[in-house]
């Protein structure tokens, strides 16, 4: 579980430092983003992995791995409107988005490690490809909720689903990272 922490804490770094390079382009002007079009732009870049999967080719040359870091940044930013509401005007400092960025992204290590050492390292012997597939799954069952209007009878939230994503994304990336995919 060491190494996995030490990875799992890389592969944040490489995120956090693309979040500061766009905020350092465009501030935190995803504030104006409703959840559902944040979902619908997770779903994009996961759509577009798994065309690349399936085709092996990328018209624009660009690989997987940036669209996993693409997820992660996004769904962090979904967690942040989940809890604050979407505004109509950038309404947060790039310090407040990186401390609540760094907040929720502790939270999902959090439950990483719970979750991984409940499952004894389970996500080591799995493909990227399956990754890919849960995380297109959880955007399903995300719109589900959002359509019926955030609420779930017996199921996980829309913020479960979104630290699931992410946790699948760093576990990708951590497997690319060892040339393993």
């Amino acid at each position: 579980m060491q190494n996995t922490l030490k990875q799992y804490d890389e592969v944040i770094a490489q995120c956090r430092e693309m979040f500061i390079f766009k905020m350092g382009d465009y501030g935190p002007n995803w504030r104006i983003l409703r959840p559902e079009t944040l979902t619908d732009q997770i779903l994009i870049k996961a759509k577009r992995i798994r065309t690349l999967e399936i085709n092996g080719e990328s018209k624009v040359g660009e690989d997987i791995w940036p669209e996993f870091i693409g997820i992660i940044n996004y769904s962090v930013m979904a967690i942040i409107q989940l809890e604050m509401g979407y505004a109509d005007d950038v309404d947060i400092t790039r310090e407040k988005a990186l401390e609540l960025y760094d907040q929720h992204i502790d939270s999902t290590k959090k439950l990483m490690i719970a979750k991984n050492t409940d499952y004894g390292e389970a996500w080591r012997l799995m493909r990227v490809q399956s990754y890919t597939d849960l995380i297109l799954s959880k955007l399903q069952r995300i719109k589900a909720i959002e359509n019926n209007g955030g609420k779930t009878l017996v199921s996980e939230g829309i913020d479960a689903n979104l630290q699931d994503m992410i946790n699948y994304s760093v576990f990708a990336l951590i497997k690319h990272n060892e040339g393993e995919a």
